[in-house]
């Protein structure tokens, strides 16, 4: 009988070690897996990072890299006399490439190159291009034959602004109604009085 119990003993013992070598083979192998895919994680994302200012990812079509400009211009919008407010939260920060911040209404920050007023007006939900401008709610300001939409940049009479790129210190007047030149004045005076805010 001893040398049963011994047998049995032993092949007890045998098992179980083997068991337990399975084991700690199953947890290394699950450890080096998870390891593995923290490393691709942490390898996708450094990369993703360190090329990440090299992209427009999000931004306009053709714009420089985010941080290759900053510029600031004056922007007064008026329909039918009455200004419009960009200083509402509905407008504040909609794009980190061009956009009003601060609760400020009148100044456009834009922050790299080739980036328009066209763009500017998309991220805000705004509808605009030659003949009209487009509330976000659906409500259309469009030239006809009592009123027009004009534009005017640094003073002077455009046909469009959309392909615009904002400069340093610029004024951009949009105005639809039916003014008298000597309210368009009055308007670009205003504007010309605008603060910029840097």
């Amino acid at each position: 009988m001893g040398r049963r119990e011994r047998r049995e003993r032993e092949q007890k013992r045998d098992n179980y070690a083997m068991k337990r070598s399975s084991e700690k083979r199953k947890q290394t192998l699950i450890a080096a897996g998870v390891l593995g895919v923290i490393a691709v994680i942490v390898g996708y994302s450094a990369y993703t990072f360190a090329t990440l200012g090299s992209t427009n990812i999000g931004g306009p079509e053709n714009a420089g890299e985010l941080g290759s400009e900053h510029s600031h211009a004056a922007i007064l919008v008026k329909i039918f006399g009455d200004k419009f407010d960009f200083s509402a939260p509905a407008y504040q920060i909609k794009s980190s490439w061009i956009h009003f911040e601060g609760r400020d209404g009148s100044t456009v920050h834009k922050h790299a190159t080739g980036v328009t007023l066209g763009y500017l007006f998309d991220t805000l939900g705004l509808g605009l291009d030659d003949q009209c401008f487009v509330f976000q709610d659906g409500r259309s300001f469009c030239t006809n034959e009592d009123y027009s939409l004009k534009f005017y940049i640094n003073g002077e009479k455009v046909n469009d602004i959309r392909d615009y790129e904002v400069q340093e210190n610029d004024r951009v007047l949009i105005s639809y109604g039916g003014e008298t030149p000597e309210e368009i004045e009055a308007q670009l005076l205003e504007l010309q009085n605008q603060e910029i805010i840097r």
